[in-house]
């Protein structure tokens, strides 16, 4: 039986049939052996470790730059001194020199001081050609005033050596040496009174009949109550009340110089038993010792300190003081024998200068000019020593107050 032959329209659904076919099978073809069944979820997908941040670049910090600091200047030095006296320093420690020098509170560089010891001061004349007669104290006092001299008190003088504090660029200190209330209220108070100044008085207690409460008060012809003081310490406690002196130590027996063969016993009774004694009439502790008759020595200079002298005194009239500059000689001058060296003692402060008042007017100019000198050579190296101190001495002792 032959089939029958299917029409157009049998022929045209076949063709469809197959093409929807060959369409599913492509489109399972396509979504690949992972392809999951619709509504099936997916597996959780790995999380992707994190990466560590590169970090940001940071430039290095610049190096401190390292200042080198200036070399400090020599100290002035003057020709106008004899050739043996040098002047040496006393303030070890640089930063604190620099400080005390260029603080503007204190004293400026170039401050001068002279130190003059007197004696009696006769009416008319003396033998002694170191010493002056009334008419040559007014002549040197004028001198001194003319020149812008002021006087000042030996404590004054102490805080000025030790700090550099602030004094009158031209000082000068008045030293009257031993039991002379005569000289003090006759000669210097009417001076003092009239320039409103102050000065020291070098006293020694004394020893046995002569000490100061069993020596009778010295007759004043200007002085209308000299003659009702009971003792010596009376009429000076008097005349203390006045506020123009101060009183040191010239020792307790004095008449025998302290010297290296001096016992410890002697050179405790001329300096902390003399200290005691005047702390007890005055109320006001000494500060210096005026060697008595000009005899020191590196025992009696250290015991000295160890009592609490701040400076002592000689004889030696090497010349004026300025801060951290004392005048002093290592060696005996053949020259002036009489005149000990003060280097060996070991401490400048207390071994201090001291004109004899002879020398004054003839010196005033030479003195004033070391003054000068002296400030001229401070300001040119001022930018130097400043410098220094900002690098090498600012981050201890601290900025100096503005210039």
């Amino acid at each position: 039986m032959i089939a029958p032959v299917p029409t157009h329209f049998q022929i045209a659904r076949l063709r469809l049939s197959l093409a929807i076919s060959l369409v599913s099978v492509c489109a399972a073809c396509t979504a690949g052996p992972l392809a999951q069944p619709t509504g099936t979820p997916s597996p959780t997908k790995a999380p992707v470790p994190s990466q560590t941040p590169t970090p940001s670049w940071t430039p290095p910090p610049t190096p401190t730059r390292v200042r080198t600091p200036p070399a400090l200047p020599a100290p002035y030095e003057t020709s106008r001194l004899n050739p043996l006296d040098r002047p040496v320093g006393y303030i070890s420690e640089t930063c604190q020199y620099l400080r005390m020098k260029w603080d503007p509170d204190n004293a400026a560089p170039g401050t001068i001081v002279i130190p003059i010891m007197f004696h009696a001061i006769p009416a008319i004349q003396t033998s002694d050609p170191n010493e002056i007669t009334q008419y040559q104290f007014e002549r040197m006092i004028a001198d001194l005033k003319g020149q812008g001299f002021e006087a000042i008190t030996v404590s004054e003088l102490s805080d000025f050596l030790e700090t550099n504090a602030r004094i009158p660029m031209r000082s000068f200190v008045m030293i009257l040496d031993d039991r002379r209330p005569g000289t003090a209220f006759t000669t210097f108070l009417p001076v003092l009174d009239a320039n409103n100044w102050r000065m020291s008085l070098a006293w020694p207690i004394g020893y046995g009949d002569d000490t100061t409460d069993r020596k009778p008060a010295t007759f004043v012809e200007s002085d209308p109550s000299s003659g009702t003081y009971p003792n010596l310490w009376a009429q000076i406690e008097r005349y203390y009340e006045s506020g123009r002196f101060e009183v040191e130590s010239h020792g307790y027996y004095h008449n025998l110089p302290m010297t290296d063969d001096s016992t410890d016993g002697y050179l405790r009774q001329e300096l902390e038993q003399s200290m005691a004694e005047l702390t007890a009439h005055f109320g006001r502790r000494p500060v210096a010792i005026i060697w008595p008759g000009g005899g020191f020595a590196r025992r009696p200079v250290e015991f000295a300190r160890a009592a609490g002298y701040r400076v002592g005194f000689t004889i030696n009239p090497r010349g004026p003081l300025m801060f951290n500059w004392i005048p002093q000689a290592e060696e005996r001058d053949p020259m002036r024998p009489i005149y000990l060296p003060e280097g060996p003692a070991g401490d400048p402060l207390l071994t201090l200068p001291r004109y004899w008042p002879s020398q004054v007017s003839s010196e005033l100019d030479n003195i004033r000019l070391m003054g000068k000198e002296a400030a001229a050579h401070a300001e040119a190296n001022k930018a130097t020593e400043l410098a220094y101190y900002e690098i090498v001495c600012a981050a201890t002792h601290g900025p100096l107050p503005a210039q």
